[in-house]
């Protein structure tokens, strides 16, 4: 069992207590901080949660870690905070909207802080099955990627992920495109009537000499129904196109597999509903760690967050330290100094790499 806490009340905090509400084998939450606790009290009735004034009261309930969930500019004063309480911590993306601030916490988890960030695309099941492939060697030498899945540092570790390039610095190249398209759904819910939006898209390569990383996102796609995802990864023995992977058994005889989605609860199976896994021809890819748990792909990605932060409270490794956060985060803004400045952009080394 995994006892956690929460600083915030925002959007992103709902996910981590709907994690703990269907696994609550596995998670259970110490508390939730509100600088409003009266305001917050809807969120205390939904999830049958203790709300507290100061980051002491919760601190007194001995969690195994925080989760921060706060603005940009709150966030690393207190992950500061929890660290001079020798509370770990899991924070939020990105753990600090500067350069400078970023290294200034770098330096508390050298001093042996524990902080680590709760980036979750890569562990969305559909992304954990591909890298599971790749790691099986069927592609080959991975050297490019093409991620059209999510905006700035989120793409970002999966470009790193995919192409196993570490703390290697590109050169970047951007442009942003702007388009019209149809109204769709946002964090509010449905549009009411048709209308006409401006769909605004970033197209960034990032060169490592070998191997290179395509990002290409318009906000739009984490909700419409017409702007969907998009990925390439491509080896010298083969490559992936969404929920395809074509490589070489021998240099005559190419193989064609997809990633098969595995679902109980759908047409008439009285398992459950929750996600099983990905099979690739007739062995699994991946297995779902929190099933039975009726969650979205997102919200699972967000709990093997959770656990693999209380995990490694425990004793293991670290499954996304402070510093990948950094260079992700880093790599993000150079992007957008690339694109407002239309010039190629140089990454330099930086204190946590």
């Amino acid at each position: 069992m995994i006892k956690f806490g929460i600083v915030g009340t925002g959007w992103r905090s709902h996910f981590f207590l709907r994690v703990a509400q269907a696994c609550p084998d596995r998670f259970t939450c110490a508390g939730v901080v509100t600088r409003d606790p009266e305001r917050a009290a809807s969120l205390g009735e939904e999830y049958g949660i203790r709300l507290y004034p100061a980051l002491d009261d919760l601190l007194s309930q001995k969690p195994d870690y925080v989760v921060t969930s706060v603005p940009w500019p709150i966030n690393p004063g207190l992950l500061h905070q929890l660290a001079d309480a020798n509370m770990p911590a899991l924070s939020e993306t990105p753990p600090a909207p500067t350069v400078e601030e970023m290294a200034e916490l770098c330096r508390r988890t050298r001093d042996g802080a524990i902080i680590q960030v709760a980036e979750q695309y890569f562990l969305q099941p559909h992304h954990a099955a591909k890298l599971a492939f790749i790691k099986t060697g069927k592609l080959g030498t991975i050297s490019q990627v093409q991620v059209s899945v999510a905006h700035g540092y989120h793409g970002i570790s999966l470009i790193r992920k995919f192409l196993g390039v570490g703390f290697a610095n590109p050169t970047i190249t951007a442009r942003e495109f702007t388009s019209s398209l149809i109204k769709g759904p946002d964090r509010a819910g449905p549009p009411e009537a048709e209308g006409m939006d401006t769909s605004k898209q970033t197209i960034a390569y990032l060169d490592f000499g070998d191997r290179l990383g395509g990002f290409d996102f318009a906000g739009d796609q984490y909700f419409s129904h017409i702007r969907n995802q998009r990925v390439l990864i491509r080896g010298d023995r083969g490559e992936i196109i969404d929920d395809t992977a074509t490589y070489l058994q021998d240099y005559l005889t190419p193989i064609t597999v997809r990633f098969s989605r595995q679902c109980a609860g759908a047409e008439g199976n009285l398992e459950g509903n929750h996600l099983k896994g990905y099979l690739i021809g007739d062995a699994w890819i991946y297995q779902n760690p929190l099933a039975p748990g009726e969650l979205s792909d997102d919200e699972i990605a967000v709990g093997e967050c959770m656990r693999l932060m209380g995990e490694h409270v425990n004793g293991a490794g670290p499954f996304y330290p402070l510093e990948e956060a950094c260079q992700d985060h880093y790599l993000s803004l150079c992007i957008q100094r690339a694109q407002q400045e239309g010039r190629t952009v140089t990454v330099e080394p930086q204190p946590w790499s």
